[in-house]
Order: structure tokens, then C-alpha cells, then sequence
């Protein structure tokens, strides 16, 4: 009896775990639509090349889709009440819904209520990413779209800009991810914009002489004081963050890190704890592709955290809204 007790737990334990992995597949629509991952690619190719900035906003709306109620489209839903997730601070800067909901307008118009706006977001973030010279991941898909959406779960759970080591880390450990996959991640960086509340404090309200964050490098800090973010309440001026580079996909972002200079304190952070630091000269000392890799493995990690796949959640046909 003890051996067949001890089979049905490895049973039950294999099952739950297959419960949120395994019905992610390679290919998921390849009946059901045929056509849904290239018309996806398509519509990436035709738009992104004219505005290459989307790619960073769709990969952090992918990013922050995922760690609230896991990769469910979550973020997407409209609230009358502005109690949904894309009503907290951290997505009120967030781009590319419109670019979402055209691209869903598009697969409805070939298959009706089947491909799902989380799936449509994690590809369309990869796409965009490969587009503008970024590596390429595999997009196992099947997700399934939430039907709750909470703005306090999102100040909750997305990581702040303002965040230290070991709050970050607790963040990504929570959702199934290590410290390794935190840098990684992190590296999304390398493209993209900010604005100037993410980096004020470091710069006014900070322990080192004249408010400046003291890990911060001084002549960096000055310069945006100077030419950027000129007063505490400045929360218009573009930032980039990964300054002269913003627009490739590559290895600067850590080496500004090193020369600490990555803008955010989140950023900063990295360099504190010692096998971050380690990973971070690894990534340095190796071949872009080496970090093209890895980044891609970790974005497939992120793109399965708690999936609703099956009977759970729905196939929204407009992607701001549940089905009535």
C-alpha cells in the first residue's frame, strides 16, 4: 500500500505542476488559427520600425502584466471606477494599449473568440523586441484572460524604481524567479524611456551632498540636475536609460551599472549584492549573444508565471473589457 500511496502523490504532484506549464505549447493556435502568430508578427514588422519606442512599452507591459495575477492580460481591463490595475501609478505611463487592440481587432476578424489578449501581449513583445534587433524567445502560448483586475494587487506587486536589493529580489522570488533572472530582466533597460519621479529622489532628496544619492556616480547626477530634471516636481521630462544608447538592444546598460550610472535606484541595487555583481561582469565579459540567450530564457520564465490556461478564465473579444 505504501508504494502505491507514495505513486499517487507523485501523480498528483507531476499533475499540479503540468496545471500551469504544460498546456502552454509551442504553437497553441496551430489549428484553432493557423494564421494568429504570424498576423501578430506582421502587423510588429509593418508598425514597430516607425515608432521603435513601442518596443520598450509593450515589453514593459508584458513585465507588468505578468507580475500581477501572473500573465493574464490583467492590465488590460478598463475599470468605471479607476480601481483596475492600469489605474495605479506605475502604468500610468505605460504605451501601446491602442497597438494591442488593433492587433486583437485583427485576429478576431480571422478567428472570433479564440486567441487571447495575454497571448497577443507576450507575443507582440517579443516581435517588437526582434524587430528593432533584439533577441528572440520562444512564445509558448495558451493563456487564458483574467477577469479581475486590482489596483491596489498592481502597487502591491510591480517593482518600483525606488526599490532596494532585497525588496526586488523578494518581488521576482515570490513569483518563481532568481536573482540571475532578475538581472536579466532588468536588462530590458537597455531600450526604453523614463520620466523624472522615477530618479528625484536620487538626485534631491537623497543622504549625499545636495541631495544626491552618494552611489550615485556625482557628474551624472549633475548633469540631470542640470539638463533634465532641473527641479524636484519635474514629472514631464523624458529620461533615457540607457543614455546614448537607448534604441539598441545590447551590454551598455551593465556597463553603466558599473560605472553607476544606471538611473534608477532598482537599477543601482543590482551592484549591491555579490551574485548579482558576478553575474552582471559575466554578462560583461562574454559575447552579446551569451546575454541575448539568457535574456530570452528568462522572458520565457516570466511568460509562464501563474498562467490560467483550460476552463480558467476566458477568451476576451475586446481586450479593456470581460465578457458580458
Amino acid at each position: 500500500m505504501a508504494g502505491t500511496s507514495s505513486l499517487g502523490i507523485v501523480v498528483v504532484v507531476l499533475a499540479l505542476i503540468g496545471s500551469t506549464q504544460a498546456q502552454l505549447q509551442m504553437y497553441y493556435y496551430g489549428t484553432s488559427c493557423p494564421k494568429a502568430e504570424q498576423i501578430v508578427k506582421d502587423y510588429v514588422k509593418q508598425h514597430i520600425p516607425n515608432a521603435p519606442s513601442l518596443a520598450a512599452a509593450l515589453l514593459r507591459m508584458h513585465f507588468h502584466d505578468c507580475f500581477v495575477r501572473g500573465c493574464d492580460a490583467s492590465l488590460l481591463l478598463n475599470s468605471t471606477t479607476g480601481q483596475a490595475e492600469k489605474n495605479a501609478i506605475p502604468n500610468l505611463s505605460l504605451r501601446g494599449f491602442n497597438f494591442i487592440d488593433r492587433v486583437k481587432s485583427l485576429l478576431e476578424a480571422e478567428c472570433p473568440s479564440v486567441v487571447s489578449c495575454a497571448d497577443i501581449i507576450a507575443l507582440a513583445a517579443r516581435d517588437s523586441v526582434v524587430t528593432i534587433g533584439g533577441p528572440f524567445w520562444n512564445v509558448p502560448t495558451g493563456r487564458r484572460d483574467g477577469v479581475i483586475s486590482n489596483i491596489t494587487e498592481a502597487l502591491a506587486n510591480i517593482p518600483s524604481a525606488l526599490s532596494n536589493f532585497t525588496t526586488l529580489l523578494s518581488q521576482f522570488n515570490n513569483l518563481g524567479l532568481n536573482t540571475t533572472d532578475m538581472v536579466l530582466l532588468s536588462g530590458g533597460h537597455t531600450i526604453g524611456i523614463s520620466h523624472c519621479p522615477a530618479v528625484s529622489p536620487r538626485l534631491y532628496n537623497s543622504t549625499g551632498p545636495g541631495g544626491i544619492d552618494p552611489t550615485m556616480d556625482s557628474e551624472y547626477a549633475e548633469n540631470l540636475k542640470a539638463n533634465k530634471c532641473k527641479t524636484a516636481s519635474d514629472n514631464t521630462t523624458i529620461l533615457e536609460m540607457d543614455p546614448g544608447s537607448r534604441k539598441t538592444f545590447d551590454l551598455s546598460y551593465y556597463s553603466l551599472l558599473l560605472k553607476r550610472r544606471g538611473l534608477f535606484q532598482s537599477d543601482a541595487a543590482l551592484t549591491t549584492d555579490s551574485t548579482s555583481l558576478a553575474f552582471i561582469n559575466q554578462l560583461l565579459s562574454s559575447p552579446t549573444q551569451f546575454f541575448f540567450d539568457e535574456f530570452g530564457k528568462a522572458m520565457e520564465k516570466m511568460g509562464r508565471i501563474n498562467v490560467k490556461t483550460g476552463s480558467e478564465g476566458e477568451i476576451r473579444r475586446q481586450c479593456a473589457l470581460v465578457n458580458s
